[in-house]
């Protein structure tokens, strides 16, 4: 998975295809220097044995 950031950080795109991302640049006239493409599968730490759904606190204030 791709996932192409603008500059300010925020996530605008995410694909499978390198390709479709930097056509959704191409498309909303990004230029190189105002985004950021990033190999999310390669980023990401996985950690085994966490689930969040159980970790997560729930407030009924």
């Amino acid at each position: 998975m791709y996932g192409l950031y603008d500059k300010e950080g925020v996530l605008r795109f995410v694909d499978s295809d390198k390709d479709a991302c930097i056509a959704y640049a191409e498309l909303f006239e990004l230029s190189s220097t105002n985004y950021c493409l990033m190999d999310l599968d390669n980023d990401t730490k996985k950690v085994k044995g966490t689930n969040l759904g159980q970790s997560l606190g729930v407030n009924n204030n």
